[in-house]
Parts: structure tokens; sequence; C-alpha cells
């Protein structure tokens, strides 16, 4: 199944009568947890990023476990949507879904909005069923903060420090429909690789 957000006209109705099972909120002490420096590659340039540890330590955790072992090396930004995101980490080129691992409980009760510039988790319906797919947000989408239309809204683990120009040039190519999914950038912008700072 894909992972998507909704568009910004479809939210009302994506998230209407919705339900899901009890938001998980592990948390570890701040003092333990120190911000992850992330650097991503693209065909458009880098993309510097900032990971917030102490305040979404399973979906950092999560993230920094799929850029380590190469997940995402090679992916594309499959959905992009001027005026509202981004979105990679979960198709090929030739858009394939590529395997994921099992899926992380939501943290989008941390504090962190889905503010310009921000990194969040894709998910279903579910709550529950972040995986690999993560999006940036190009401008302010209060819209997807907890709770949002569903109750949970959409967890928000980092943000961007340096290459939101980079953002900002990927949503603005122009897009055609593959199948099924929609807003799929004509030319193929890859995700060369994605690595930690150490």
């Amino acid at each position: 199944m894909k992972t998507r957000i909704p568009t910004l006209a479809a939210l009302v109705l994506a998230f209407a009568g919705l339900t899901g099972i009890n938001q998980a909120q592990e948390t570890q002490p701040v003092s333990e947890a120190k911000a992850v420096k992330i650097v991503m590659e693209t065909t458009k340039g880098a993309i510097e990023l900032e990971l917030d540890a102490a305040k979404a330590p399973i979906t950092v955790e999560n993230f920094v476990k799929y850029a380590k072992k190469g997940h995402y090396d090679g992916l594309i930004f499959h959905r992009v949507i001027p005026g509202f995101m981004i979105q990679g980490g979960g198709f090929t080129p030739d858009m394939n879904q590529k395997a994921t691992d099992a899926p992380i409980s939501i943290e989008s009760k941390n504090g962190l909005k889905n503010a310009r510039g921000t990194i969040a988790m894709a998910r279903t319906s579910n709550p529950n069923s972040a995986t690999s797919q993560f999006f940036i947000n190009v401008k302010d989408n209060a819209n997807l903060d907890y709770p949002s239309f569903d109750g949970y809204g959409y967890a928000v683990f980092g943000k961007v420090t340096k290459g939101l120009e980079i953002c900002d040039a990927i949503v603005s190519v122009p897009t055609k429909q593959v199948g099924p999914h929609g807003d799929v950038p004509v030319e193929p912008i890859l995700i060369k690789s994605v690595k930690v700072a150490e």
C-alpha cells in the first residue's frame, strides 16, 4: 500500500470518521538524546537535516536505521505538491515500492510542528503505519499538526538546516500521473545517498 499524506483539499474527507489505536509516546531523557545530523544528496543538490532525538526518539532511530543500511540510496521523491510538501523514501525511479521493516508507533504529540522546512513521517490512515517514507514541508502546514483531522496528525522529527532552496526547487518541477500515482516528477529526482554525519 502506498504510504501518503493527503492533499490539502482532501484532508477533511480523508480523515472523516477514521478511528485509530492509542498513540504510543515513548520518550527518553533529553540529556541522553543528541540531535542527529543528516546529509541527503539528491540530483538537485544537498539537503542537510537535524533530527530531534529528544522529542522523537522512535522516529529518529527508525530513520537513522534506514539511512545506515542504505535503504534510501537510489530512491526518488515520488510525490511533490507546490505549496505543500515533497515526499520520498519509498519508490524506485520506475515507481516500484521498496520493501520496508515493520511500522513504528506515531510520535505526533511531541510538540514539533509541521512548519516550513520540517521533516515528518508519511503514513496511511492507520496512525501507526509509518515505515521509511518521509516528507519535507515547503510551507507551514498547521493542519497536519496533532491532533489534525483524525486525532493523530503527522509526526515531525527534524528540520532542514541547509538546502531549503533545494526543497523549493524539487517542489517546483513538472509532474505527471504514473498509474495510480499522481504528482510524480516528470524527470526522476533521485536521492543519491542519505548519510548520518559523524
